[in-house]
């Protein structure tokens, strides 16, 4: 598998879903910088987390404008998958490769803990590898991570089994103090309807390794490397 992760001034978890993704296809990833217009032939693009131009103006807003993104833009629009971790998933709404926005969160604080999450649509690249309502463990670190969008958009959101996962407890119950940001239907990631674009605010690339404390994480990377190898 041939992925590229696009790197902006400001990103902090380029390097970890890098790691990430070479531990799982045995390829290290071609790091593309945000300045450059063309990008390699990829089977992945991974936007990564981190504060993209320090989140200035609107949480990816002006990372969005960069010009490797016209690029990554073609590419998925061309059926390229896409994945976009916390800023990432900033960026992909930014650009309208996904719908509804991040907006702050609810208690306007920045949230730096692990999380549970319910896997809600395992039929995708991204998911292949979980099961149905697991619940998974993984951090979120943001300002910037209440989902919202409007209830024509989340109905056809869940509607066509777009929603990729829901903040929960580690029962698998949602709602409450479960979520950590206020997002509309406790959502904590999204696909486009082909389900090939997934963003997520939560850090599956920080709990990868056993060395990091969990491995909750891995098997999304292991997922793509079986479905674009």
């Amino acid at each position: 598998m041939k992925a590229s992760v696009i790197v902006f001034p400001g990103s902090n978890c380029d390097r970890d879903v890098a790691v990430s993704l070479a531990a799982a296809s045995g390829t290290s990833p071609r790091m593309v910088w945000h300045a450059e217009t063309d990008l390699p032939k990829s089977d992945l693009i991974v936007l990564p987390g981190g504060f993209s131009f320090g989140d200035y103006l609107r949480a990816g807003a002006m990372g969005a404008r960069s010009p490797i993104m016209r690029a990554v833009i073609d590419a998925a629009h061309a059926g390229t998958p896409v994945l976009g971790i916390c800023n990432g998933f900033q960026l992909l709404t930014e650009t309208g490769l996904l719908p509804g926005a991040l907006m702050r969160n609810a208690a306007l604080k920045f949230v730096c803990r692990d999380v549970f999450l319910r896997v809600t649509q395992p039929d995708s690249l991204f998911t292949a590898r979980y099961v149905q309502d697991q619940v998974i463990r993984v951090p979120v670190a943001h300002h910037d991570g209440n989902y919202f969008a409007d209830a024509e958009t989340v109905a056809r959101l869940e509607g066509d089994g777009c929603v990729a996962f829901r903040y929960c407890d580690g029962a698998g119950s949602v709602g409450g103090a479960a979520n950590p940001n206020g997002s509309i239907n406790d959502i904590a990631g999204v696909f486009d309807p082909a389900r090939r674009i997934l963003g997520l605010m939560p850090h599956p690339e920080r709990l990868a390794d056993p060395a990091l404390g969990g491995t909750d994480g891995q098997p999304m990377f292991a997922s793509l490397v079986e479905c674009l190898s």
